[in-house]
C-alpha cells in the first residue's frame, strides 16, 4: 500500500510586473499581471483541496498576490533572500520547518491553472515513497514539482533544464500516467492552450476571457 503523508507546499511567485514575461505578446503588459495572479490564485486553490496537504506557504513579495492568495488560506512569507526562484524556494521549506519541524515538504510552480487536487493527491502519494522525489513538466525538460520527506533537505535546482539536475542530484523521478494537470505549468501562449483544453480554474477562465474581449 502507498505510504501516507501529510504534506506542506512551498510556491514561489514572482512580483506580478515581473511574472510571465513570455506571455506579453498574448496578454500584453495590461493583463498579464492579472493573468500571472489568476493562475497563483487557482493553483494555491487545488492545491488547499488537496486530501494530504496540510498548508501552503506562498514566498511573494507582491503587495496584491499577498492579500489575494492569504484570503484563499495560504501563509504568506516575504522573499528575504531575494536571491531568486531556488534561494526563494529554499526559504520557504525553512520557513514551513522553523514552525512545524520534520515537516514533508514539496516545491510547487505557481503556473498550473489546470491542477487537480485529486492528480497533485496521487503524485505526492507516489512522493512520499522516496526521501527526495519530482515530477517532469510537460515539455520534459523542466520540473513543477520536488518533495522532501521530514528531516530531508529541499535542495531545489529549479529553472531551464531541472529534470536532468534534480535527477543528477538523487532524487527520484515520478512517473505516473494520468496527471497531466501537475505537469501543465504556462509559460507561453502554446501552453495556455493546452491548459484550457485540460479545463483551468475559475479565476485563469474569467481572465482568459478578459483577453478575448
Amino acid at each position: 500500500m502507498r505510504s501516507q503523508r501529510v504534506w506542506d507546499l512551498v510556491i514561489p511567485l514572482k512580483p506580478l510586473g515581473l511574472a510571465k514575461s513570455r506571455l506579453a505578446a498574448t496578454a500584453g503588459d495590461d493583463l498579464r499581471p492579472g493573468l500571472a495572479l489568476a493562475f497563483a490564485q487557482d493553483t494555491v486553490a487545488a492545491v488547499l483541496a488537496c486530501a494530504v496537504v496540510r498548508g501552503v506557504c506562498v514566498v511573494t513579495d507582491d503587495p496584491l498576490a499577498a492579500t489575494e492568495l492569504s484570503a484563499l488560506g495560504a501563509r504568506i512569507v516575504p522573499d528575504a533572500p531575494a536571491a531568486g526562484l531556488n534561494a526563494a524556494l529554499a526559504h520557504g521549506a525553512r520557513a514551513v520547518r522553523s514552525e512545524r519541524p520534520g515537516a514533508a515538504v514539496a516545491a510547487l510552480n505557481a503556473d498550473l491553472p489546470a491542477l487537480r487536487p485529486a492528480e497533485l493527491e496521487s503524485v505526492l502519494g507516489s512522493a512520499a515513497e522516496a526521501e527526495r522525489a519530482f515530477l517532469a513538466d510537460a515539455a520534459g525538460i523542466g520540473t513543477t514539482l520536488l518533495t522532501a520527506s521530514g528531516g530531508v533537505p529541499l535542495a531545489p535546482a529549479f529553472g531551464g533544464p531541472s529534470r536532468a539536475r534534480h535527477r543528477a542530484s538523487g532524487a527520484r523521478e515520478i512517473t505516473l500516467p494520468g496527471v497531466d494537470s501537475v505537469r501543465r505549468d504556462v509559460d507561453t501562449a502554446d501552453d495556455l492552450r493546452a491548459a484550457i483544453a485540460l479545463g483551468v480554474g475559475p479565476r485563469t477562465a474569467t481572465a482568459v476571457t478578459a483577453l478575448r474581449a
